[in-house]
């Protein structure tokens, strides 16, 4: 990604975060990211790290129409992933798709509420509703609006261990391109 791109979706999500009334807390962590791809648009995801301790952590994240998150799943990570403002839509799988078929059963939560999906099945969580991911269910999520406020409330997080994505081609994050000074340090930095 060029530092520019980057530096344009920063502001662009503090400014969607300012309107919704999410005050970040002081020197959050901030990961921009288009997964390796170079394709930002079309699959990135804004995450800011609110908090992080050994026993659990808090992010929010910040996406637009048409990006979405790579389908992945997490081996020791459970985790609420919240749709805090606009609508998202997130897609399940029991395990990857190679290895199951479409409808294979699995389970899930949706507001505290154990169900079972048939995998390859969306939902969409309109503003305050949750999914909890437990380990091995694949997920991948998109906004269905204009913009969405994501958060996520998760066991310990190890982004670089315990990510799995189904497409080879993915890295965590993005190579980046020194086309200007930065407005926000990232994480991967």
């Amino acid at each position: 990604m060029k530092r520019s791109q980057i530096n344009r979706v920063y502001h662009a999500a503090c400014d969607c975060f300012a309107r919704n009334g999410w005050t970040l807390p002081p020197n959050p962590r901030w990961d921009i990211t288009d997964f390796g791809l170079g394709r930002f648009d079309e699959v990135g995801l804004t995450l800011v790290n609110l908090t992080e301790q050994p026993e659990y952590c808090e992010k929010l994240m910040y996406a637009k129409r048409g990006q979405v998150t790579p389908l992945h799943a997490h081996r020791i990570k459970k985790e609420d992933i919240i749709c805090r403002c606009g609508r998202l839509v997130v897609e399940l799988w029991a395990d990857r798709p190679d290895v199951v078929n479409a409808g294979t059963p699995g389970v899930a939560l949706r507001n505290g509420e154990e169900f079972e999906f048939a995998s390859g099945d969306s939902l969409t969580l309109e503003a305050g509703e949750r999914v909890t991911m437990i380990p091995g269910v694949y997920h991948t999520f998109w906004p269905e609006t204009e913009e969405c406020i994501i958060g996520e409330v998760s066991t310990a997080n190890d982004d670089r261990n315990d990510n799995f994505f189904v497409d080879p081609e993915i890295g965590r994050y993005s190579t980046i391109d020194e086309d200007e000074a930065p407005a926000v340090t990232l994480l991967s930095e």
